[in-house]
C-alpha cells in the first residue's frame, strides 16, 4: 500500500519562520545563549548525493535528537522540497526521482513495547512537482542503472501479536526462512511487478536487468532469476534452480555477466558447500565446483565475489573446514546413559582460558578476532578463458588483494610478527602473487609502512626507512625513489617513538608511467622508468606553507591522463584556511580556484556534468552544501539546513600564537563569547588533545556528548581555548604542561582571561594530560579529566578490551610516547604517572569514566580517585554504568554534558554547587 502527498517547499517554511521572528518584540530577537535543548535540535548533513546530471542534490538533515528530514534542492532554480522522517536519499540516474528511507518517529520508537518497534518504510519523490509516494515496511531499495526502475524489498509480514512467537513471522517449517516480496516499480507509469520469496537482488551496472535469488517456503522456486526490464512484459529467465537450493553473492560485471554461489540447504536450513557459478547472458556455467576446493576445504555460500575490470577473472574465497563442521557419526550422536562420575562429561561444562606465553595473539585478542577468523576465506581466482582456478592466499599468506587490472596481486602477512606485536605494534611481509600460477615473490620483510600496487600491476610502491621505494614486478628489483630529492618525505611533525610515516601516494598516471607522491606541502611526479622526479606544484606549497593534495573527482577512473586537469585541495599550515587549486598533469604549476579564510571540503562531482558539490564552513558558519562549475566561478550556496543559528550568540574564532616553556612556537584557537566586550576578562575553558589549531575555521559538531560544545559555552560568556601541544618522547606529561600553561598565561597577559576562572578539560589522551598537568601547575581553578590514565605503570600491561590488544605497544611505540618498556624506562613510567604525584594536586578535579571502557581500563580513574580521596583532595568521580570509552546512551551523554556545565559554572562563575558536587549522591539500589 502506498500513500501520496505533496512535499512542502523549504521556501514556504522559511518564509513562515521569518514572519514569526519579525512578529517578536525587538529584545526577543537579540542573540541568546545556546541551551542543550537547542543543541539537540541543530541538524547535521548526512549522506548528501548529487544527481548524475548535476541538476539536483539531496541530503538528510538529522538533529542530534529528534526526527530526520530529507531535503531535495535544484542546483539551478528555486525548487526545494522537504520530506519529514526521510533519510539515506538516493537519486535516479535521470534526476527525476529521489528515493529515501522513511523512519518511524522518535516518539514511536522510544515508546514502543519491547519487540514491537515500528519498522521503516520508503518514500519516493518526483522532482518535477514534489509529489511524494510512501511505502510501508521496506527493508532496502535501489534504482536501476538507467533510472527508469525502482526495486524495493519488503520486510517479512508481521505475525499476529496475539499468536505464539511474537511479532515476526516464523519460517514455514520452523527452520527455513523464506524470502520476502520484491517489488519492481516502473517509475514513469507507476506500474509494479511483484516477485515473491526474494532473499537478495542486484541491478546490473548497465542497462535494465535485475537479478534476484528466491527462497520459497515450499522449495518449489528456489533459484536465481533475471528479468529484462527493457523488454515488454519484463520476461523472467531462470538462471539456475534446484529444490532446497541456496543462492548468494549476486555480482554483476560491466560486460553483463552475473556471478553467484549455489549450494543446497540441509535439514536445519543451513547452506552447505557451495559452487561458484556465472551466467554470461545465455547460459549458466559452474566455474568452480564445490568439490574443486582443496582437500579439507570448502567454498562458503556467503562469499565475496569480485570481477576484474575486463570480466576475464572472478575472485572468490574458500577456507579450511573447522573441527566443528566435521561429520558426526551416528554412534557419536547417540544418547548415552547418565553417569554422575563421568569426568569428561563434567569437564565439558568448564570455563577456562589458557594464556600461554607462546601464543601469537594474547587470549583477549583471540576472542575478539574469533568470529572473523573462524569464517575467514582465502582469496582464489578463476580464469574464465582458460577454465583454471588458482589459489592465491592461504593460512601462510592470509591477505591477498583482488586487483581490478593487471596480472599480479599484492599480499601481506603479519604471521611472523604477531607475537611481538604486543609491544612493537606489528609488521608485515609484503609479497607479489602471480594470478596465473599463484607463485609468490617476497618484496619486503618486516614492513611497517603503507604499500600500493600500481593499477596496471607493474609496480609496488612502499614506505620504509624514511623513503618511498619502487618494486619492479617483472625485473624483481627495488630502488629508492625519494632518496636524494631536496625535501623530506617523512612526516615532519612526527613525535612518537615509532618511525615516522610518509605523507602518502596521490595516484598513478596512465600505463603506470609515474606516480604522485606527497611531501608535507607539495606534490611530486615520480616516473617509474627512473626518469627525473619533478614537482607538480612547482614548490608553491613549501614556499607558501600550503599543503596541496589531489582530489579524486572520478572514483571509477584509476589513472590520470597526461593532459588531465587535476583538482587540488589546499590547507595553509600557518593561517589554517582552505581552498581549491588546479594543476595539469603534464606540467608544473598551480592556479587558485577558490581560497578564503574558511574551511572548504569537496563532497562530489556529477557523473555526467561539470558540476561540483562542496561545503563551506567557519566556526560560526554551518557547512551547508554549495555547487559550482569546474572553475568555481558563480559558486552557489544551495542549502540552508539550520536557518535559526543566527539567533544564538555563537561567538567567533581567532588564531593566537605563543611560545612554550622551552621556546617552541605554538598556535591555538581562541573562541570569544558571542557578545564579546573588548577589555573585559572572561572565564576560560581550555580543551585540547594534540594539535587543535586546524579547527580555526571548523564548525563545531552540534551534538550532546562527552566533548564540551563550544557554542554552548561561548554563548554563555565563556572563552574557549584550543591550544596545540608538541610532545617530547619520554616526557609526555610535562610536554602538555610546557605547552598549555604558557598559552593560558598569554591569554591572561593580553587581558582576555580571568586568571581566577580558568578550567582545563580533556578526555582519553588529553584526560591523562589534564590529570598530569594539575600535578605541576596551580594555574587552573578546576580541571576535568575524562577516561584518563592515572598510573602508567599499571596501565602499561592492561588490555584494550575493544580490540583485545595489550596496551604495551602504545607506550613503547605510540601515543603515550615513552622510550621503552616498563623495566627499561622505569623512571619515565613513574614520572609521567599522576597518581605518584597526587599529593601535589591542589586543583578540584572532576573524573568521568565508563565502567565498560574498551580503550582505557576504568580502574585507572579508580586509582586516581582513591589517591585523591586518601589525601583529602577535592574530587568527584562520575562512573557511567555499562558505558564504553565515550558514553553512548543518550541519557548518559546528556547527564554528563549537564554535569560538566554545572561543575564549570560553579567553579568559574560562582554558581551555587549542585548537590552532587557539594554532597554527592549515595547509591540507592539503581
Amino acid at each position: 500500500m502506498s500513500v501520496r502527498f505533496r512535499a512542502a517547499t523549504l521556501a514556504s517554511r522559511i518564509a513562515l519562520l521569518c514572519l514569526l521572528v519579525l512578529a517578536l518584540p525587538l529584545d526577543a530577537q537579540q542573540k541568546r545563549a545556546l541551551t542543550f535543548t537547542d543543541l539537540m535540535k541543530i541538524r547535521q548533513v548526512a549522506g548528501p548525493v548529487l544527481s548524475d546530471d548535476g541538476r539536483w542534490l539531496a541530503l538528510a538533515a538529522e538533529p542530534d535528537r529528534g526526527d530526520p528530514e530529507v531535503l531535495v534542492h535544484a542546483t539551478r532554480g528555486d525548487a526545494r522540497y522537504a520530506v519529514p522522517l526521510g533519510s539515506a536519499p538516493a537519486i535516479a540516474h535521470t534526476g527525476a526521482w529521489v528515493a529515501m528511507r522513511l523512519n518511524p518517529t522518535l516518539e514511536a520508537t522510544e515508546t514502543a513495547k519491547s519487540g514491537q518497534a515500528p519498522r521503516r518504510g520508503m518514500a519516493l519523490l518526483a522532482t518535477a512537482d514534489g509529489e511524494v509516494t510512501t511505502f510501508a515496511e521496506v527493508q532496502t531499495f535501489a534504482f536501476s542503472a538507467d533510472g527508469r526502475w525502482l526495486a524495493y524489498h519488503r520486510f517479512e509480514p508481521k505475525a499476529d501479536p496475539k499468536a505464539e512467537g511474537g511479532s515476526e513471522a516464523k519460517p514455514a517449517d520452523g527452520k527455513r526462512k523464506a524470502g520476502t516480496v520484491l517489488v519492481l516499480r516502473e517509475l514513469d507509469s507507476g506500474r509494479e511487478v511483484e516477485v515473491a520469496d526474494v532473499r537478495a537482488y542486484a541491478f546490473a551496472p548497465a542497462g535494465a536487468r535485475v537479478a534476484y535469488t528466491v527462497a520459497s517456503a515450499d522449495n518449489a522456486r528456489d533459484g536465481v532469476y533475471v528479468r529484462d526490464l527493457a523488454q515488454a512484459g519484463e520476461p523472467e529467465r531462470t538462471i539456475h534452480a534446484a529444490a532446497f537450493g541456496h543462492y548468494e553473492a549476486l555480482t554483476w560485471n560491466d560486460q553483463g555477466a552475473l556471478a553467484f554461489t549455489a549450494s543446497t540447504e540441509d535439514k536445519d536450513g543451513e547452506a552447505g558447500h557451495a559452487s561458484v557459478m556465472a551466467w554470461n547472458g545465455s547460459a549458466a556455467n559452474t566455474l568452480v565446483a564445490m568439490n574443486a576446493a582443496p582437500d579439507g576445504w570448502m567454498i562458503p555460500a556467503a562469499n565475496g565475489l569480485t570481477w576484474s575490470d575486463d570480466g576475464d577473472r572472478l575472485f572468490f574465497g574458500w577456507r579450511p573446514l573447522r573441527a566443528d563442521e566435521a561429520e558426526t557419526s551416528a554412534a557419536d550422536a547417540a544418547d548415552e546413559a547418565f553417569n554422575a562420575y563421568d569426568t569428561e562429561a563434567i569437564l565439558s561444562g568448564r570455563g577456562v582460558d589458557v594464556w600461554h606465553w607462546k601464543d601469537p595473539l594474547v587470549n583477549s585478542q583471540q576472542k575478539i578476532v574469533w568470529n572473523r577468523e573462524k569464517n575467514r576465506t582465502y582469496r582464489a581466482v578463476h580464469h574464465l578463458a582458460a577454465g583454471r582456478t588458482v589459489s592465491l592466499a592461504g593460512p601462510d599468506l592470509p591477505e591477498v588483494d583482488a586487483p581490478a587490472t593487471g596480472g599480479v596481486a599484492m599480499g601481506r602477512s603479519d604471521l611472523p610478527y604477531r607475537w611481538e606485536a604486543t609491544w612493537t605494534g606489528g609488521a608485515d611481509d609484503l609479497y607479489v602473487v602471480d594470478l596465473t600460477t599463484g607463485a609468490r615473490t617476497l618484496v619486503k620483510e618486516r614492513l611497517n609502512g603503507r604499500a600500493t600496487l600500481s593499477p596496471g600491476g607493474r609496480f609496488i610502491t612502499y614506505w620504509a626507512a624514511g623513503d618511498w621505494h619502487l618494486y619492479d614486478v617483472s625485473a624483481r628489483s627495488t630502488r629508492n625513489v625519494t632518496n636524494g630529492l631536496p625535501v623530506d618525505f617523512a612526516d615532519e611533525d612526527h613525535d612518537t617513538p615509532d618511525a615516522p610515516g610518509g605523507y602518502g601516494v596521490g595516484g598513478w598516471t596512465d600505463g603506470d608511467a609515474a606516480m604522485f607522491l606527497y611531501d608535507k606541502f607539495d606534490i611530486w611526479v615520480v616516473p617509474t622508468d627512473g626518469g627525473r622526479a619533478w614537482m607538480l606544484t612547482d614548490g608553491a606549497g613549501r614556499a607558501e606553507r600550503r599543503q596541496f593534495r589531489i582530489i579524486d573527482t572520478d572514483p571509477d577512473t584509476e589513472t590520470v591522463g597526461p593532459r588531465d586537469q587535476l583538482l587540488l585541495s589546499s590547507y595553509h599550515d600557518v593561517r589554517k584556511n582552505y581552498g581549491f587549486y588546479r594543476a595539469r598533469a603534464d606540467r608544473p604549476g598551480v592556479s587558485v580556484l577558490l581560497e578564503e579564510d574558511r574551511r572548504f571540503a569537496f563532497r562530489d562531482k556529477a557523473d555526467d556534468a561539470d558540476v561540483l558539490m562542496f561545503t563551506r564552513e567557519d566556526y560560526d558558519e554551518f557547512p551547508d552544501l554549495w555547487v559550482a562549475g569546474l572553475d568555481f566561478r558563480g559558486a552557489r550556496k544551495v542549502t540552508d539546513v539550520n536557518p535559526s543559528l543566527s539567533e544564538y550568540a555563537w561567538g567567533t574564532s581567532e588564531l593566537v600564537e605563543w611560545s612554550s616553556i622551552d621556546g617552541t612556537k605554538l598556535q591555538g584557537v581562541v573562541i570569544k563569547p558571542g557578545n564579546y566586550e573588548p577589555g573585559k576578562r572572561y572565564p576560560v575553558l581550555v580543551y585540547y588533545y594534540e594539535l587543535f589549531s586546524q579547527r580555526l575555521h571548523e564548525f563545531n559538531q552540534p551534538a550532546v556528548n562527552h566533548r564540551p560544545s563550544f557554542p554552548v559555552y561561548a554563548s554563555d560568556g565563556y572563552v574557549v581555548f584550543l591550544p596545540d601541544v608538541r610532545f617530547e618522547i619520554g616526557r609526555p606529561g610535562y610536554s602538555a604542561t610546557k605547552a598549555v600553561v604558557p598559552g593560558v598565561q598569554h591569554l591572561i597577559d593580553i587581558g582576555l582571561a580571568d586568571p581566577d576562572a580558568i578550567a582545563l578539560h580533556g578526555h582519553s589522551w588529553s584526560g591523562y594530560q589534564t590529570a598530569h598537568v594539575v600535578t605541576q601547575s596551580n594555574i587552573f581553578k578546576t580541571a576535568i579529566a575524562g577516561a584518563p590514565v592515572g598510573n602508567m605503570t599499571s596501565a602499561y600491561s592492561g588490555i584494550r578490551w575493544g580490540s583485545g590488544l595489550a596496551r604495551q605497544f602504545q607506550y613503547e611505540q605510540g601515543q603515550s610516547r615513552l622510550s621503552g618498556s616498563l623495566w627499561e624506562a622505569r623512571d619515565e613510567y613513574i614520572e609521567n604517572s599522576p597518581v605518584f604525584f597526587a599529593d601535589r594536586i591542589n586543583t578540584p578535579l572532576l573524573l568521568i569514566h565508563g565502567d565498560k571502557d574498551d580503550a582505557v581500563p576504568w580502574y585507572q580513574s579508580i586509582e586516581l580517585y582513591l589517591a585523591l580521596r586518601r589525601l583529602g583532595k577535592e574530587t568527584v568521580f562520575l562512573q557511567y554504568r555499562d558505558e564504553p570509552h565515550h558514553p553512548q546512551k543518550y541519557a548518559n551523554k546528556l547527564d554528563w554534558a549537564v554535569k560538566m556545565k554545572e561543575w564549570l559554572d560553579h567553579y568559574l562563575k560562582g554558581a551555587p554547587a549542585a548537590p552532587w558536587i557539594s554532597e554527592g549522591i549515595p547509591y540507592s539500589g539503581r
